[in-house]
């Protein structure tokens, strides 16, 4: 059973390489019950979304994209959005674990040192840390601790404060992710009376690789 979830506008390079206007469309996947009866098809559907929709309403799960995330590198609109678009591209492509390798990379190469991954485990706490180098001298040895989300999906409002409660004290977090963030994630993310949370979203992420010159293999 599918629940329609958010739709919006994105860009998408097609077969040919040219960047075209795209509307994505999320849906939830509800694996049970795994069968339904013709007969009651309408009353189990009815209280399967209603539920999901309760759930969703308790999580604060918002249904709407976030604007800009509270990170966008300047001076970097001229370039090619195809180029852009092809190295997302390639990092949505990458698995999971090896997305957070490349962000220990990215670390490495923008100046942060003593960079690691942590243990794997897919259970949305921290998956990179990061300390800030002497050439950050306001901020030297500055904990950052990232969370890698290499996702076509949103990112939502719970993953934004799962981070947030995994954090060691007096460390910064952040969020990359090769998609976008709900309005509910941005806002939790500037929440007032809490640590703040960077976000980056994927063509921000895209458009930072680009600039440094790495590599997406």
């Amino acid at each position: 059973m599918l629940e329609y979830l958010r739709h919006y506008p994105d860009t998408q390079a097609d077969t040919g390489g040219k960047v075209r206007k795209v509307w994505l469309f999320e849906m939830r996947i509800h694996t049970k019950p795994e069968s339904i009866s013709v007969v009651d098809e309408r009353a189990v559907t009815g209280e399967v979304l209603k539920a999901s929709r309760e759930a969703s309403k308790q999580s604060g799960e918002d249904r709407e994209i976030g604007r800009s995330p509270l990170i966008v590198p300047g001076g970097v609109a001229e370039f090619d959005p195809v180029e852009i678009e092809s190295i997302r591209g390639r990092l949505l492509a990458k698995p999971a674990e090896r997305f957070e390798h490349f962000v220990k990379d990215l670390m490495l190469a923008t100046g942060f040192v003593d960079v690691s991954v942590t243990k794997f485990s897919q259970d949305g706490g921290v998956d990179v840390n990061a300390y800030a180098s002497a050439t950050m001298w306001p901020v030297e040895r500055m904990l950052v601790q990232f969370q890698a989300k290499r996702w076509l999906h949103t990112v939502g409002r719970k993953e934004v404060a799962k981070l947030r409660g995994s954090l060691e004290p007096f460390a910064r977090g952040v969020v990359v992710t090769t998609s976008h963030y709900s309005k509910a994630a941005v806002v939790e993310a500037a929440s007032a009376g809490k640590a703040p949370i960077v976000l980056v979203d994927g063509y921000s992420l895209a458009r930072i690789v680009r600039r440094i010159g790495l590599n997406v293999v």
